[in-house]
């Protein structure tokens, strides 16, 4: 005799394992959600949609046909949601960043954008030869004329305009927090970080695993927690500035590449992130856990 059963949404013990650390990484986003206006009824209709999504190209993966029954047994949406939703596409930020955020990461990245003691310059001329504003954004964006990205750099606040000099206001492309582009970069960056972290958990090859760790301490006072905060930000600054650097020179290799013939195929991205609260936490052993000497 066995027994089954009847909850369509009930799942075995090692899933319902995952679903618990999913839990985990939903939290703060239903917090975001909640903050927005955003009901449980409307994630529900996205989340299938992303579920569909997912499962066509998991049945791909497998060289299974893509049915409405095989996405429906796969992904336990019912077979009329399959059919309905068969031609929405959720939408999707792009990728890549905006020009004006390459134009500013070129601005406190480019040699030639540096003063005498070799920091970024806190101002460049409005128009000219290089170093100008003009031509730091036809390099960086040949189809967006220049002064469209002095308007929305404006816009947000991270420089402004003094005769004929452009002022760096920032040290970062920051986006203020209601910006609508704000979102869209925070999905892009949370979506590959958790992409880096799922690939980790099912591939067992060392060599073939992408860098996803985190240091962790506790005990820390509020003091302690903001310079540690401030050096964050610092060993950013250097990661930012190598990796722009390196990436800039492999991608004029791989443009040589390509005129022989050899089309680019990979995309990438390198983040980092800090995060401080002040209430106990009862966390998990991160790869580098640092706690205060006794």
């Amino acid at each position: 005799m066995s027994l089954s059963s009847s909850d369509p949404d009930s799942v075995d013990d090692p899933a319902a394992e995952v679903l618990a650390d999913a839990a985990v990484m939903l939290a703060p986003m239903v917090r975001w959600l909640l903050g927005h206006g955003v009901p449980l009824g409307a994630l529900t209709r996205t989340l299938k949609q992303v579920y569909l999504d997912e499962g066509r190209s998991e049945l791909a993966r497998r060289g299974q046909r893509v049915t409405d029954s095989a996405l429906s047994v796969l992904t336990g949406v019912h077979r009329k949601d399959v059919r309905q939703m068969q031609t929405e596409q959720p939408g999707r930020p792009a990728l890549a960043p905006t020009p004006a955020a390459m134009l500013f990461t070129r601005w406190i990245t480019d040699l030639s954008c540096r003063d005498a003691e070799g920091r970024p310059r806190a101002s460049l001329p409005r128009q000219g030869p290089a170093p100008s504003f003009e031509s730091l954004a036809r390099e960086v964006c040949s189809d967006v004329h220049p002064r469209t990205l002095l308007e929305e750099l404006l816009r947000l606040g991270l420089v402004r305009v003094e005769g004929e000099e452009v002022l760096r206001l920032s040290e970062r492309f920051v986006l203020p927090g209601r910006d609508p582009a704000a979102a869209q970069a925070m999905a892009v960056n949370v979506a590959d970080h958790l992409a880096a972290a799922v690939h980790n958990l099912g591939c067992d090859l060392p060599g073939r695993r992408l860098l996803e760790q985190s240091v962790f301490a506790e005990g820390l006072s509020p003091q302690a927690a903001a310079e540690l905060g401030v050096l964050a930000r610092a060993i950013w600054a250097e990661a930012l500035e190598r990796m722009v650097r390196e990436a800039e020179q492999r991608l004029e290799r791989d443009c040589d590449r390509d005129a022989e013939g050899a089309a680019p195929v990979a995309r990438m991205r390198f983040g980092v992130y800090y995060f401080t609260d002040m209430e106990d936490a009862d966390d998990d052993d991160d790869a580098g856990r640092a706690r205060p000497r006794r």
